[in-house]
């Protein structure tokens, strides 16, 4: 059982990790220009230089959209952690864990909404680019996504334990 606690332990502490680098970081999406590699985020356009990310007025409310459920997912992912912490020492057998699976199910409707929203309305679309991909804060993303599932539905069953 210690085992098992220390593995999620450590999963939910790279999923806190992977959340923070791919909520700042400004790799979400990678195109070539002829200027070179161009890569956008949440944040900022980076070419050599980092500027503010242009987006069209249709896409504003989007991309803070975007934002704030990534920011959010951190938060909750922060807090489960702490709880989970503090429900280790402090509760008896058979009613920990419950509260911190409940919130990192609410991180995961967080990293699920705020993604989704990216795939489906920035997909493509890099400023000053031909052709482009996802980068690695994109996909960190969906990583995320699913280690925030997993650890959750752990946590929910380890409370019986």
């Amino acid at each position: 059982m210690l085992v098992l606690l220390a593995g999620i332990f450590v999963v939910h502490i790279a999923t806190v990790i992977m959340l923070f680098v791919s909520t700042i970081a400004n790799v979400w999406m990678v195109g070539t220009s002829s200027l070179g590699t161009v890569s956008a985020g949440l944040w900022l356009l980076c070419n050599n230089t980092c500027e503010q990310l242009p987006v069209s007025t249709s896409d504003e409310a989007s991309l803070k959209a975007v934002q704030a459920f990534m920011i959010l997912s951190i938060i909750f992912s922060v807090i489960a952690l702490v709880m989970f912490i503090v429900q280790l020492f402090t509760l008896e057998k058979g009613k920990r864990f419950y509260m911190t699976g409940a919130i990192m199910l609410v991180c995961w409707l967080c990293v699920l909404i705020g993604v989704s929203i990216y795939t489906a309305r920035f997909t493509g679309k890099v400023p000053l680019s031909t052709s482009s991909h996802h980068g690695y804060c994109f996909i960190l993303a969906w990583i995320c996504f699913c280690f925030s599932f997993i650890i959750s539905i752990l946590y929910l069953v380890l409370r019986k334990k």
